[in-house]
């Protein structure tokens, strides 16, 4: 299909196995390749030629595995893979996929702005919860909420975790991962809500963190809340958790969101949770959380002044303290470009790129927050079978190095 590339099937046991490079190919029209790559082979050194090799966006590091031998040997060893991680990050990849009982799609590279195949380990239905942090992504069953996964999609390396503590079956779940850079090890949390029997207005709240170098689970915090429940919105940002509520019925409609902060490091007392309450910025239709750069974004439906519930237009903030700084409006023309456009979107982002996509339809657009520019991605090679179809998707950064 056009536009489509074939992507790599390989695995990297604790680097006891060799990458295969040959897996990934792609047509190229330069015939003097080969000439260039034996010209630079005999002048540069190995560390050099390394060096060099691992600043290539990902693609291109597997591309340049079949050069030649050498090349392979640099590119597969331990300490050109352990070198990656002292690289710049790379520009994340959305992953896009169909709401059909397998989720298959592919992953949009920014840098090369082409599309890849990708299969995703471990997810049976596109209905997981996913949630994704320094080349690390997370996925945990919708129905018992028991199976989590965390693995890397481009080396293919998957680890299964304990399950988690507390209520299997909880109303609402927010998932999410923080992987520190340096050390590697990674943070998950899990915040479970469940309504109170018999009374609409009381949600059971309960916090569950996995530490990957304990291998353990803990329930730091445990609350009831009133007139407000969780979500399925949650993201950690410098050892901060952060989560949307949402009001269960009492307040004015422009209450209708609300923010909770949570700090992982301290584990404040029990019982405070809603002193760290931060309304939204306007009257939201919905909201999308994210880390850029380790500073708390996010995306949001502005609903109509007169029907709340009516979305009329996509807002982009960022938390300033205790307040929210707006970063950019999507303009009216773009946000017609999506069609039928629902009350609910797609929305993830790392790094400085934030992507933004329809359930109703394959287009993506992205918003480059440092250069505050908005473009419409190339076409996805995802192909919409009958007209109710949903997509969905998420961004993760593509890396070699990390292990779960």
């Amino acid at each position: 299909m056009e536009g489509e590339t074939s992507w790599i099937s390989h695995c990297l046991n604790n680097f006891r196995k060799e990458i295969d490079f040959n897996a990934f190919s792609e047509v190229t029209d330069d015939g003097n390749r080969e000439a260039a790559v034996v010209s630079l082979d005999l002048i540069l050194p190995d560390d050099l030629l390394e060096r060099i090799l691992s600043y290539l966006p990902i693609t291109s590091i597997f591309r340049a595995g079949c050069v030649c031998k050498r090349w392979h040997e640099i590119v597969s060893s331990r300490r050109f893979i352990w070198n990656l991680s002292r690289v710049l990050t790379q520009k994340p990849w959305y992953f896009m996929f169909t709401s059909s009982d397998e989720p298959v799609g592919y992953a949009f590279d920014p840098v090369l702005r082409k599309w890849y195949g990708i299969e995703l380990p471990y997810i049976e239905t596109s209905g997981w919860f996913i949630a994704s942090s320094c080349g690390l992504v997370c996925f945990m069953d919708n129905d018992s909420r028991s199976q989590l996964y965390v693995c890397n999609p481009i080396n293919k390396v998957c680890k299964r975790l304990l399950e988690p503590p507390g209520l299997k079956f909880a109303d609402y779940s927010a998932l999410a991962i923080s992987v520190n850079r340096v050390s590697h090890n990674y943070t998950v949390s899990i915040i479970k809500s469940k309504q109170v029997p018999g009374n609409f207005f009381q949600w059971d709240l309960s916090v569950h963190v996995y530490n990957s170098e304990t291998m353990m689970w803990a329930t730091p915090l445990t609350e009831v809340l009133t007139g407000w429940r969780g979500g399925d919105e949650s993201v950690i940002c410098s050892g901060v958790l952060y989560f949307l509520i949402y009001s269960t019925g009492g307040g004015a409609p422009e209450s209708r969101h609300g923010l909770i902060t949570y700090n992982l490091c301290s584990r404040s007392s029990r019982g405070l949770l809603m002193r760290s309450f931060i309304p939204a910025p306007c009257s939201l239709t919905c909201g999308r959380l994210m880390n850029l750069k380790e500073k708390l974004i996010m995306v949001g439906g502005i609903g109509k002044q007169d029907r709340s519930d009516i979305i009329k237009g996509i807002g982009i903030w960022a938390l300033e303290g205790e307040s929210w700084q707006e970063i950019a409006r999507m303009p009216h023309k773009l946000f017609q470009g999506f069609g039928e456009f629902d009350d609910v979107f797609a929305s993830s982002g790392t790094d400085d790129l934030i992507y933004i996509q329809s359930y109703g339809a394959t287009t993506l657009l992205v918003f480059d927050v440092n250069q505050k520019q908005w473009k419409w991605a190339q076409k996805c090679p995802v192909m919409k079978r009958f007209p109710l179809q949903l997509f969905t998707g998420f961004c993760f950064e593509p890396r070699l190095e990390i292990m779960p």
